[in-house]
């Protein structure tokens, strides 16, 4: 089988469990006794997601023939580089239309491979990540800033960060949080076929809970193995944290630009005030940054800011958590921004660290 095939095919049984079995979700298979019980999980899969998406709709067959008269028809996709359609097509048929399936070794050991001593879940519960700390003058104004690298943050319980900026952020990342357990097939699917023509930005169709267990477990290579680890892990965490504790975790380490993590940490950055008295426009303009917050800088790209802002505030209205009237006077105006200004000191080095080490 093409290598490329293998790993898409481990990653689809990891999906696929997910989905289908996620309290019998098993990591390891015996790559020959097991390859038949592996085919029933894939073909499982393969039904829950055309039921999940209505993907009835999409005719699959002339997509891949497409693909393959033409195989510029889906653009300069990069996730398809490197794959050849035809045995796509085979592959396809074979897991998704019942037929003879060849085997499966390789797909069994690239997943117990990928999905081996994965990292435990529940050390997340209760949790609160490392914080910053402020060293202050004789005037009782900021000198110094102390914190463990990537973690210039101050944490904040769920209850101090307003529901309309809660909401911001759930419907800018991941509109169906509430209802999906981990991952969602649906935010899958569109990615998939939206990355297939190529424009714009790629989709990753990850979830809050998956970008949690990503940033604070599994880490961020590119790979299969990673998003194998990501999902079970994820689903894994769905049974150990509540919504709130998940989204509570999220919006504490999440990075927002200006050298931020955390919500509480960005307010205070861009706007010189608590996330607690955020309005909604400073809410949904921070959520935007989680998209790329280079990218969508407001100081350096303040149009591709305003057009996020927009996109955000239009799927809160999308969902029903904002009115048309809340949302046309929030882009009526864009949130003016504090001067970007981070504490410089130039003597004391020795005393800050000092003060570090003690803590």
């Amino acid at each position: 089988m093409d290598p490329i095939l293998v790993k898409i095919f481990a990653a689809a049984l990891a999906l696929s469990e997910v989905m289908t079995q996620p309290q019998a979700l098993k990591t390891h298979f015996d790559p020959v006794n097991d390859q038949k019980q592996v085919v029933e999980i894939l073909r499982a899969g393969c039904d829950h997601m055309r039921k999940a998406f209505d993907i009835e709709s999409i005719n699959l067959d002339d997509l891949i023939s497409t693909a393959l008269d033409d195989p510029n028809a889906f653009g300069d996709a990069k996730a398809f580089h490197g794959l050849k359609f035809a045995d796509l097509n085979t592959a396809y048929r074979q897991y998704c239309k019942n037929e003879s399936v060849a085997n499966l070794g390789q797909v069994i050991e690239f997943f117990n491979n990928a999905a081996a001593d994965l990292p435990d879940q529940t050390q997340l519960k209760g949790k609160k990540l490392p914080g910053m700390s402020t060293v202050l003058d004789s005037k009782d104004q900021t000198y110094a800033e102390v914190f463990e690298p990537g973690n210039r943050r101050i944490w904040v319980p769920l209850g101090d960060i307003p529901d309309h900026v809660q909401k911001a952020f759930v419907a800018a990342e991941d509109r169906r949080f509430f209802q999906h357990h981990g991952v969602d097939e649906r935010g899958i699917i569109r990615a998939f076929i939206g990355n297939m023509d190529g424009a714009g930005r790629p989709q990753g169709g990850s979830t809050i809970t998956q970008q949690v267990v990503k940033n604070l477990l599994v880490g961020e290579d590119v790979t299969y193995e990673r998003k194998i680890r990501e999902m079970i892990v994820a689903s894994r965490l769905e049974g150990t944290l509540s919504k709130n504790e998940i989204l509570e975790v999220y919006l504490n380490s999440a990075y927002l630009g200006r050298g931020s993590w955390g919500v509480e940490m960005a307010a205070r950055s861009y706007f010189g005030k608590s996330a607690k008295n955020l309005t909604l426009a400073e809410g949904a303009m921070l959520a935007g940054l989680l998209k790329g917050s280079s990218y969508f800088n407001p100081d350096r790209h303040p149009d591709r800011a305003k057009d996020r802002l927009a996109y955000v505030l239009g799927r809160m209205q999308e969902d029903g958590v904002i009115t048309t009237e809340q949302k046309d006077q929030a882009l009526a105006a864009f949130p003016k921004l504090a001067a970007f200004d981070r504490p410089h000191r130039d003597s004391g080095f020795q005393f800050v660290d000092f003060l570090g080490r003690e803590v």
